[in-house]
């Protein structure tokens, strides 16, 4: 994230504010933004309830005529869904609204430490996803039964925390190119089909050839690798998947600091 919080214009308040008030100002602007967040049901009960409302029809109501280990891979799989949507509505639709209603202009001109403003919403992203995990992983275990070692759960609570990270490069990198009323359609438009695409809602044995062969191609793919493999269903090496989200980040926040280098 360096790359976007350079392109935030600092003022000289910033650059004489002692370590304590910096260290403050970082985390007032994380609280505030998880206030604010949590505080706007529409935001946070369709990204919270989404998953867990599909994971109780399909992974535990009809899970159980499906196999013994559908619960186990819609876990990682509602899991994966669930964390996505923090990072894409959280920091696409949100800055694209900021944008437009001056919001973004006005903290830029506050005496506060540019990288503020990102890390508050990456905060915020990774609360929600933590809180999703833990929803989901508590279904699975007293509601599903679905047989976990403590390693395990662990690994996928990790996972999706982490996971969030490279959807909210994307949502940055959204928010810098749409408008605020289209940015609700424009993110569903993308979070949904990827979703679809990347094995989140059946498994991608179960679909054409075409749709196996460019599921790589989504970040969620990758994230449903890992989660897989945290929850003992993996059938592939773990680094390639970790290097590939790696990139999608890296690649996302350097196009999104290019374009916000444009706002000025």
């Amino acid at each position: 994230m360096n790359a976007v919080i350079s392109t935030l214009p600092t003022t000289h308040a910033d650059t004489r504010m002692p370590l304590r008030r910096v260290i403050g100002a970082y985390l007032e602007e994380a609280r505030a933004e998880c206030l604010r967040y949590l505080r706007s049901p529409g935001f946070l009960i369709p990204t919270v309830m989404l998953p867990t409302v599909f994971y109780l029809m399909f992974g535990i109501v009809l899970g159980r005529a499906n196999g013994a280990d559908a619960p186990r891979y819609l876990l990682a799989a509602y899991g994966t869904f669930g964390v996505m949507a923090p990072g894409l509505f959280g920091f696409g639709l949100a800055l694209s609204m900021e944008r437009d209603n001056g919001l973004m202009m006005l903290k830029r001109a506050l005496p506060m430490p540019p990288g503020a403003y990102l890390l508050g919403k990456m905060v915020m992203a990774m609360l929600v996803a933590a809180t999703v995990s833990v929803l989901l992983l508590l279904m699975a275990t007293f509601m599903a039964h679905v047989p976990l070692t403590a390693p395990q759960m662990l690994s996928l609570f990790v996972t999706d925390l982490f996971g969030v990270l490279p959807f909210c490069a994307m949502g940055l990198l959204l928010g810098t190119l749409i408008k605020g009323q289209g940015a609700p359609s424009v993110v569903n438009l993308i979070y949904l089909p990827m979703a679809f695409l990347s094995g989140l809602w059946f498994p991608l044995s179960m679909m054409p050839k075409l749709i196996q062969q460019l599921a790589p191609v989504w970040p969620s793919y990758h994230l449903n690798q890992l989660a897989l493999s945290a929850v003992g269903l993996g059938q592939s090496a773990s680094w390639p998947h970790v290097v590939t989200l790696l990139v999608y980040t890296v690649g996302f926040v350097m196009l999104a600091a290019r374009r916000l280098r444009k706002f000025g």
